[in-house]
């Protein structure tokens, strides 16, 4: 990154802001290209770029509106905003905005939001062998029945996606099995609705494999992405081409006047590079496992510590309750360990693509310590 050959490149980009949806220049050209060839899946040729993981969530449900909208016929919504709905999970985190993030209440409390379908979402536990330990199916039964009273009771006919991040992150790291994601595609193309992945914390190599879905195989409509890409947006299927007048192919109907920033796309396209040549990929995949079966056994040892989990760089664990968790917390960063706090007592962390296997174990020593005060 400190080549003196890309430095002048990105001070190139970073002298000038050109408005990205408007003027496209040879260096945005040459980061779509590399994005299109070693971060989107195939089967996905729209992409839309904007500043911002919270307006890529909201233009996927915007691309979905627009969608459903012209599917039905709708020609006006009502002015409460309730004509077409998005169906998502409790404990959901879309960025900062209204309506479908449900986490900590600091982030949504005395904000107005629209009354959308919210579901119960069936997380996995773990046992510490890696084995599902909870009665999951129970858990996705109930979800999938609140799904089926959704399409069928107040909101028939206008539930335009289904939202879901494929790993919730600062819900908890909720993990769901693939089973569930397949009835959520089933649900979609049976109700004439997107499937929308919100991968804004999850995507980008993090998992081990470009996007978090690919582990479960269920491919959705729409993927909104951000933070690691440096850049964020959304990318789309063909799907979308249900609707010939679309927004991918109606100027200006979703819009930004930068359209994305040039600097972070001239960044994110010399990541892409780093990791491809230098297999940072497949390193997140091998250490995170490491990780993962190290906690595990400490864990064995101080039965507070239960659920460990994670894929790739994307590692956490749970513990009895809030207080616990704070004090743990406090006490790794005693031993110059960061970690940080998701669901209601989950600690998590986000590994670094480039750590090192000794680098992990002393990690692990570390959580160790932290435990043993």
């Amino acid at each position: 990154m400190k080549e003196p050959r890309f430095v002048a490149e990105l001070l190139r980009a970073a002298a000038n802001n050109p408005s990205n949806s408007d003027l496209y220049t040879t260096q945005m050209a040459e980061f779509v290209d590399t994005f299109a060839r070693h971060a989107t899946p195939p089967g996905f040729p729209y992409h839309f770029w904007i500043s911002g993981g919270t307006l890529a969530v909201e233009n996927a449900m915007k691309a979905a509106f627009d969608w459903k909208a012209r599917k039905i016929g709708l020609d006006k919504v009502t002015d409460d905003g309730a004509s077409l709905v998005v169906l998502h999970f409790r404990q959901a985190f879309h960025g900062r905005s209204l309506s479908c993030t449900n986490t900590a209440t600091d982030k949504t409390a005395l904000f107005p939001k629209f009354r959308w379908p919210r579901i119960h979402n069936p997380a996995i536990v773990f046992d510490l062998d890696g084995n599902i330990a909870n009665d999951v199916e129970k858990e996705e039964r109930r979800a999938v029945a609140e799904i089926e009273a959704a399409f069928r009771g107040e909101w028939r006919g206008r539930i335009a996606a289904i939202l879901i991040e494929p790993m919730q992150s600062e819900g908890g790291d909720n993990h769901f099995r693939p089973q569930f994601l397949a009835h959520l595609r089933r649900f979609a193309d049976e109700n004439e609705a997107l499937l929308i992945f919100d991968e804004v914390q999850t995507g980008f190599f993090g998992s081990g494999k470009p996007w978090f879905w690919q582990h479960h195989g269920v491919a959705p409509d729409l993927v909104s992405f951000g933070k690691k890409t440096q850049v964020c947006g959304i990318y789309a299927n063909r799907r979308i081409d249900e609707v010939a007048d679309n927004v991918f192919h109606k100027p200006s109907r979703i819009n930004s006047t930068w359209g994305g920033n040039l600097t972070d796309m001239v960044r994110s396209r010399r990541l892409i590079e780093i990791i491809r040549d230098e297999q940072l990929a497949a390193n997140v995949t091998r250490t995170g496992a490491q990780f993962v079966a190290g906690l595990r056994e400490v864990a064995k040892k101080h039965r507070e510590m239960t659920n460990v989990r994670g894929v790739g760089s994307l590692v956490s664990f749970t513990l009895p309750d809030g207080d616990t968790r704070a004090e743990w917390v406090r006490r790794m960063r005693d031993h110059h360990l960061m970690a940080l706090f998701c669901g209601p007592s989950s600690v998590r962390f986000r590994l670094p693509f480039v750590m090192s296997g000794r680098e992990v174990n002393e990690a692990v020593a570390r959580v160790a310590a932290a435990a043993d005060n």
